[in-house]
């Protein structure tokens, strides 16, 4: 199994401070996201997911075409989404988007499928929060095809039919690998099986442990089908810096903006201090030294049983250098930590 391990990151685009202390334009943070993907590929790291949101404090709503840009300038990486809110977009788009990712990035492309914890997109695109299950129920069902059969034949109430349809362009003999995201829910383990497709368990708070219902559930699923399960990945938040005190303190201050702000939304009570230390000594934020998030890494890995970890490494409005920063320890120490470790 830990030939198999992949080792990635992933970011919303977090508005960030620039030098000044002001937040940056949008713009700039997606020039710098850019050049994240490309000190991510120089370094060693496996994949770089971008996901999708629709608010002034993120700035990727069009990852593809940021994806486009990172295809141009690397030559290894992987990369892909994290995720795609395939309920308030058209699967053809989403196909026809990440096959020219694909073609641009010689087969580096991949996708990873889900619902979205932020519901923005829903009146942004003039869609029915009522209509959320439904929505991603078939437009799901839609892209599998896609993705499989060379001429589309599909119905469903969220679209028109489609009978005997090519989509172009092809995907020219190159896979394009599709995940399922899931936040945790028994249904969403069962779709991704049905689906034949690798699932990627976001888990953002608590220990990671209390996820192995999931991947038990998962693993029984594939075996009642008598096929081989495909791979599973986690999604966590995390930092690395030099020491375990330096990293702690260059993220809480943005942790907390970002855990606020959210928190306002939801009404949430304001995270505090204490909260923020036992998820990064108890819970799945993954922040300190390398060689204690590569300790935590490896863990989760041999609880889960995992084929990737993914490591959100913006939160909140956390300097691009810094991020940069992060970025290079974690290709160039952890990872190979982790490696060690699982021998």
């Amino acid at each position: 199994m830990t030939q198999a391990l992949e080792f990635a990151i992933d970011t919303f685009g977090d508005v960030t401070f620039g030098p000044g202390g002001q937040r940056l334009p949008q713009a700039d943070v997606i020039r710098n996201v850019v050049d994240e993907a490309v000190l991510a590929d120089q370094v060693g790291i496996d994949y770089i997911g971008l996901g999708e949101h629709h608010r002034d404090d993120f700035a990727i709503s069009a990852p593809e075409v940021i994806l486009g840009a990172i295809a141009a300038r690397t030559n290894r990486i992987r990369m892909g989404t994290a995720v795609t809110v395939l309920s308030s977009d058209d699967p053809i788009r989403v196909f026809q988007r990440f096959s020219t990712v694909n073609a641009l990035s010689n087969g580096r492309a991949e996708v990873i499928l889900g619902r979205g914890s932020f519901t923005e997109s829903f009146p942004l695109f003039g869609l029915d929060l009522a209509d959320y299950e439904r929505l991603f129920t078939e437009k799901l069902d839609l892209f599998v095809k896609l993705l499989r059969d060379p001429e589309v034949s599909w119905s469903g109430t969220v679209r028109p039919p489609l009978k005997r349809q090519r989509v172009y362009p092809t995907l020219g003999g190159q896979p394009l690998k599709t995940w399922i995201g899931v936040g945790g829910t028994p249904e969403s383990v069962i779709r991704a099986v049905n689906h034949d497709l690798p699932m990627m368990l976001a888990i953002i708070g608590g220990a990671p442990a209390r996820f192995r219902p999931f991947v038990d559930l998962y693993l029984r699923a594939y075996a009642e089908i008598g096929a081989p399960p495909r791979p599973l990945g986690v999604h966590s938040p995390g930092y690395v810096a030099e020491t375990d005190a330096q990293a702690r303190e260059d993220l809480w201050p943005h942790y907390k903006a970002l855990h606020d702000r959210i928190g306002r939304e939801r009404g949430w009570p304001p995270t505090d201090r204490g909260n923020f230390d036992r998820e990064a000594d108890h819970g799945s934020l993954y922040v300190g030294s390398p060689e204690t998030v590569a300790r935590k890494i490896a863990a989760t890995v041999k609880a889960l049983g995992l084929a990737r970890f993914e490591m959100k490494y913006s939160s909140g409005p956390m300097p691009h250098e810094k991020l940069m920063r992060s970025i290079e320890l974690y290709g160039t120490r952890v990872v190979p930590l982790v490696r060690d470790m699982l021998g």
